[in-house]
């Protein structure tokens, strides 16, 4: 979210320029989801430039920035995150993978039956929806996202968590007192690093397979 319609349309064309460039230069399929991420983020600033330009409501925009927000990001980035890790790295990133899928559920169905609306709120816009356990759900989301970011067992991955943890906790504080929305920024910011995380990454292995028996030593026949 930023402050202003032509802000958001600006800062998701940006990241999802970045976007572009992290999905080029990925080196290997496995890191393709999570390089791909700054283009969704472009893309779900781009949608509340709509909801700004239509002065908020329930219209399509509005549901789809909250299909983005909620659920597909509660799965999108843990499984990203289980897809780049290392084998030792995964079994616990898969739990919190199933996290990321129990709390994406609740979250879809509260979608999907309740209304969603937005309220443009001076230099913010104001998300509703109807949500049932809304503490253990944000909960989930925390745990299955930022929780997944830290446990990578990634030095650059584990930065942008705590880089997450603390951004999120200032545009939550900023975007509560209706001061000003600045969640743009921030997903700009963390793009940029996961355009570093992706330069970063090892080179996908090329050598060519060779069968076990063509690497025994040739021995000359004898007489």
């Amino acid at each position: 979210m930023c402050w202003s319609a032509t802000a958001d349309l600006v800062a998701g064309a940006g990241v999802g320029a970045v976007g572009v460039v992290c999905v080029a230069l990925v080196r290997g399929r496995r890191d393709l989801p999570l390089a791909a991420l700054p283009l969704l983020l472009g893309a779900h600033q781009i949608v509340e430039s709509v909801v700004w330009s239509s002065g908020g409501g329930s219209g399509p925009a509005t549901v789809a920035w909250a299909v983005i927000a909620l659920p597909v990001l509660a799965v999108w980035v843990p499984a990203g995150v289980l897809c780049a890790a290392q084998p030792h790295a995964r079994t616990r990133l898969v739990v919190l993978l199933a996290v990321g899928v129990a709390t994406a559920a609740p979250l879809a169905h509260g979608l999907a039956t309740g209304p969603v609306t937005a309220e443009i709120r001076g230099r913010t816009v104001g998300y509703t929806i109807d949500l049932s356990h809304p503490v253990l759900l944000v909960a989930g989301y925390l745990l299955a996202t930022v929780g997944s970011l830290l446990l990578s067992a990634d030095r650059r991955l584990e930065l942008l968590g705590i880089l997450t943890a603390v951004g999120a906790l200032t545009c939550w504080t900023l975007w509560r007192l209706e001061f000003v929305s600045t969640w743009c920024a921030f997903a700009a910011v963390c793009s940029v690093m996961l355009l570093g995380w992706v330069r970063a990454r090892p080179t996908a292995a090329s050598t060519p397979f060779r069968h076990p028996a063509a690497a025994q030593p040739k021995h000359p026949k004898g007489d």
